[in-house]
């Protein structure tokens, strides 16, 4: 019944629909950004597995291409689309206005095309586009500083997350001066700081801030805890983190990492997954959680063998479970529960959603065998294009919700 609500009625135009609310603009072009993204790794992965001689390499080396729009293009739609919704919520304050998140998200969409149209051997493409990029960050971050300026609180989960972002848009400008000439440090330190200075801190800043009183509000005799000291001992961790990584002191890295990993693993018990495993919406938050300890608990691992007298013995399989593992697993988790929410949809996961959270547990899967298979490369692009494949399903089913009206009739 509620899906018929507007059958009958005219729907707005699409323009209209996209501006109705924060997160239409910024998760559709989130949404469109999660194929693009892998599709052109895939491509460049095949192209180097197979021998494609002819196809266009990027101006930069292809694994900081891939990191940075990931990092800063794809993922952070998402949550700018998030934030610009929820800081004002946070803070008590009126709603963003609409030319400002659609700014943003015109901005940082336009700005990540155009750097995959740069990828294709086009310099002053990618340069461009990573210029646009940076413009719809400092639009982002001045939206929500101005928000944070003009509350009376001081929310510690707002401070925290428009840190990350400024630290996110400092990143994105070092990738450019790099871009435009500076020392190759610079790109070093931008694609550490998308990791550690961003994505790390908002993730976990929004999933001390959510995930409890997500099941505080579902499960009977939940207790909730989202103790203060959470973020502040994040924050020098992580940093501490970034200069020992910058520093090349990888084998003094389990100094952090391991407490990181009995932060975040300390979360995850005290957050009582055994209790929140129904509905689905609810448990599929707390299983994504779960990969932040398991991957600083390899990052740990990973340096003590180097501080041991090893090589790296796991290459990059932390980071992929980090970021496939977390950052993908919470994605769907998050995006999926603000999608049906702010459709007017029931808060239920579905088989579109499930299907891919459970197709990409896979996929982290494959990602850390190719660290140790002997063909890396062939399992590399299997990863890539299964990456694909657990995707599209809910990227055209998330961009079509985008895209209509509510079906409960109500604005937004």
């Amino acid at each position: 019944m509620r899906e018929s609500a507007t059958t009958g009625s005219t729907s707005p135009p699409i323009a209209t629909l996209l501006a109705a609310a924060p997160h239409r603009p910024l998760f559709l072009a989130g949404a469109l950004a999660v194929l693009t993204s892998m599709a052109w790794w895939a491509l460049e992965l095949a192209s180097m597995r197979f021998g494609w001689h002819g196809w266009p390499q990027p101006p930069v080396p292809p694994g900081w291409a891939h990191a940075m729009l990931t990092q800063y293009g794809m993922l952070p739609k998402f949550m700018f689309g998030f934030l610009l919704t929820t800081f004002p919520k946070w803070l008590n304050r009126p709603s963003i206005r609409p030319r400002r998140y659609v700014a943003v998200a015109g901005s940082v969409f336009a700005g990540y095309l155009l750097s995959h149209i740069g990828l294709l051997d086009m310099p002053w493409v990618l340069r461009a586009g990573i210029a646009l990029m940076l413009g719809g960050y400092l639009v982002g971050v001045v939206t929500l500083a101005g928000v944070l300026r003009a509350s009376e609180q001081r929310n510690q989960h707002a401070w925290s997350c428009l840190a990350a972002l400024c630290l996110g848009a400092l990143g994105l400008a070092a990738f450019l001066g790099f871009l435009l000439g500076a020392p190759t440090h610079c790109a070093r330190l931008a694609i550490k700081l998308g990791t550690f200075g961003l994505l790390v801190p908002v993730y976990f800043t929004v999933a001390h801030r959510m995930l409890a009183f997500f099941s505080g509000n579902v499960v009977k005799g939940y207790v909730v805890r989202r103790p203060a000291w959470s973020l502040p001992l994040m924050w020098p961790l992580l940093l501490a983190h970034l200069a020992l990584d910058l520093a090349h002191a990888q084998a003094w890295l389990w100094v952090v990492d391991a407490p990181l990993a009995l932060l975040f693993g300390w979360h995850a018990i005290a957050w009582q997954p055994w209790k929140a495993m129904r509905p689905g919406l609810l448990a599929v938050l707390h299983l994504a959680f779960a990969w932040l300890p398991i991957a600083f608990v390899l990052y740990a691992v990973q340096s003590l063998c180097l501080f041991a007298g090893h090589g790296p013995v796991l290459g990059l399989a932390p980071l992929h479970v980090l970021t496939i593992g977390y950052f993908g697993s919470m994605l769907v988790a998050m995006v999926t529960r603000v999608t049906q929410g702010h459709s007017g949809r029931p808060l239920q996961m579905g088989a579109v959603p499930w299907a891919c959270f459970v197709l990409l547990q896979g996929v982290v899967l494959l990602r850390v065998w190719a660290e140790l298979a002997r063909d890396s490369y062939l399992w590399l692009v299997v990863a890539a294009f299964g990456w694909l494949v657990a995707f599209l399903p809910w990227v055209v089913r998330s961009a079509w919700i985008y895209l209509s009206p509510r079906v409960d009739g109500r604005p937004g």
